[in-house]
């Protein structure tokens, strides 16, 4: 059977069927991956992203074989490897409500289907651009206290994951956020193609490079 794959494991769209990982790696992968407001100050801003890799290479080290990186493969991807951490790459947003409560299909990377809610456009501006990503919960969920916002860009199939990366949000009443992209991450089809990993719709599909976040590994024999 295939398995969720993105990062949230506690009832978010990336939910991970062993209870056990649930604990070595919910809290290291939440730190990396939910915003909800500018950093205080760059440099803290940047060490508080450091640190939060760092957890995740370790956690992942520790994890039990294919969860979600199998042993085979751990030489090769870990440690994971990201572009340059680049404050510009973290930006205000605004939640824009969707009035459209109808579900729609993602395809997903084994071939099944996941049904998804719109929550709403998160709108924001970045290096001089307008932007916005449709923001997700699954259909079937019980609350939206989490937000799933896949995106794909032009980095996708050169430098990172061709099927897309991922942000998750925790929501919040202001409807204001961060967008912050070197927090995007792969999802785990990218490490095992066991687990189940929904594709970014086209509304999603950024016109511009993503250069922060999560990239492919480089092959060792490359500077």
């Amino acid at each position: 059977m295939s398995r969720a794959g993105g990062i949230h494991l506690a009832g978010r769209v990336g939910l991970v069927s062993r209870v056990g990982l649930v604990g070595v790696l919910g809290l290291v992968l939440c730190a990396l991956s939910c915003t909800s407001r500018p950093p205080e100050d760059e440099g803290q801003y940047v060490r508080g992203v450091e640190s939060a890799r760092a957890e995740k290479d370790a956690a992942f080290q520790k994890a039990p074989d294919g969860e979600p990186v199998p042993l085979s493969r751990r030489g090769q991807l870990l440690p994971l490897a990201y572009f340059p951490i680049d404050p510009a790459y973290n930006v205000p947003a605004v939640l824009k409500p969707s009035t459209d409560r109808a579900t729609m299909i993602m395809p997903t990377s084994t071939g099944g289907q996941r049904e998804m809610r719109r929550v709403g456009a998160l709108e924001f501006t970045l290096k001089s651009q307008v932007m916005k990503l449709t923001a997700f919960v699954e259909a079937d969920a019980t609350s939206v206290d989490h937000l799933f916002v896949p995106f794909t860009d032009l980095t996708s199939g050169t430098e990172t994951y061709p099927a897309g990366r991922y942000l998750d949000l925790d929501r919040n009443a202001t409807g204001l956020y961060a967008i912050d992209f070197n927090r995007a991450y792969h999802p785990f089809c990218y490490y095992n193609p066991t687990y189940d990993c929904p594709y970014p719709p086209a509304e999603n599909r950024l016109k511009t490079p993503i250069r922060a976040g999560e990239r492919t590994k480089k092959p060792k024999t490359e500077n």
